[in-house]
């Protein structure tokens, strides 16, 4: 691998390094973006276990699009996620053998219609009260127009190019 710019070339994301920080160019701008968002990425879908009963940030991603999107089938969650279909499987599975989601009788071809229990919109409900304090928690310290700035700018973001809303809906995860 060579290094420029202080950056190592070849591989995607410099937050895998030890690296030398680059000088400030509107570039080093744009990376060290790129390398918060990977952070920040790597921190929620890893991060702490959940309490036990809890579900996990893919399992909590599944259960708010089941419920904004009740009779899904997993292969729309899997083209709406852009992941394979054994993923979200997998992680179906978890759910319906927490008792978070039920699977409706139809064709296996296409896949079971899907719903929330009364089980799975009380859990997703508490992973949504408990992630909306683990944000307030982290700007507690800001002024509400830092806040109210932070969010717009994360819209903006989010929207720049993309205005598919279809997994970020809502103000679930």
């Amino acid at each position: 691998m060579r290094v420029v710019d202080a950056r190592v070339v070849g591989y995607s994301c410099g937050v895998q390094h030890n690296e030398v920080e680059p000088e400030e160019t509107p570039a080093s701008g744009v990376v060290a973006v790129h390398d918060e968002l990977v952070r920040l990425v790597r921190q929620l879908v890893a991060g702490d276990r959940p309490p036990v009963g809890s579900p996990t940030f893919a399992q909590h991603s599944l259960l708010s699009f089941v419920a904004r999107n009740p009779g899904c089938r997993a292969t729309q969650i899997s083209d709406a996620f852009g992941v394979h279909r054994s993923t979200v499987s997998r992680q179906l599975r978890g759910c319906i053998d927490e008792g978070w989601v039920h699977a409706e009788p139809g064709p296996l071809r296409s896949g079971h219609p899907l719903s929330l229990t009364d089980g799975g919109v009380a859990v997703l409900a508490g992973a949504d009260a408990r992630r909306v304090e683990e944000v307030r928690d982290r700007v507690a310290s800001w002024s509400d127009g830092e806040i109210a700035a932070f969010a717009r700018h994360l819209r903006r973001f989010r929207q720049g190019g993309d205005t598919d809303d279809s997994i970020g809906d809502g103000s679930r995860a």
